[in-house]
């Protein structure tokens, strides 16, 4: 068996993957936050739970391969990345349908911030701060806001997740 053929149906290096990708998704969102200056809505900020979640069992699951613990530990702990993933699909797609204007969004779909490094009056600061509305897309790449390509690569993340957790073992 050639190595990469072999890496594909390693526990240790799929976990590892997906963990990585959770990362750089969610790596992504705080660059553009705080390197680009966007400023999350709470739809936003709810899309990322799933993935924060998701790391740390990734991780359980990359250690649970490489202490060769019961296989059906790690394919088990690969399942709960994959539910995060659809869950994360399905928070996507709503959020996305409240910018597309498909369905009313939350009521209080708006966040507070205090920003900056110097020390503010929180009550100051909440009442002069706009926060951004879930309806409207900050940015459009290639069509999709950001919501847009989260549920795509939420979905990946998550098809790839359940090839690892119901594939046939060697």
């Amino acid at each position: 068996m050639n190595a990469p053929a072999s890496l594909a149906k390693s526990d240790t290096a799929i976990a590892a993957v997906l963990t990585l990708g959770m990362a750089v998704v969610v790596g992504s969102a705080l660059g553009f936050e705080h390197i680009g200056g966007y400023i999350p809505c709470a739809l936003c900020l709810m899309e990322r739970n799933p993935y924060y979640i998701g790391m740390g069992v990734g991780v359980l699951a990359v250690l649970s391969s490489v202490f060769r613990l019961p296989p059906v530990v790690t394919r088990g702990l690969i399942g709960v990345i994959a539910v995060l993933m659809i869950v994360s699909v399905g928070l996507g797609t709503y959020h996305a349908g409240v910018e597309w204007k498909f369905w009313e969004g939350p009521t209080s779909c708006t966040i507070g911030a205090t920003g900056g490094d110097a020390p503010v009056n929180v009550l100051e600061a909440l009442n002069s701060t706009k926060a951004p509305s879930c309806t409207e897309a900050t940015l459009r790449v290639l069509g999709l806001s950001f919501a847009g390509w989260n549920v795509l690569t939420s979905a990946a993340l998550a098809a790839m997740a359940l090839w690892a957790t119901f594939r046939k073992r060697g």
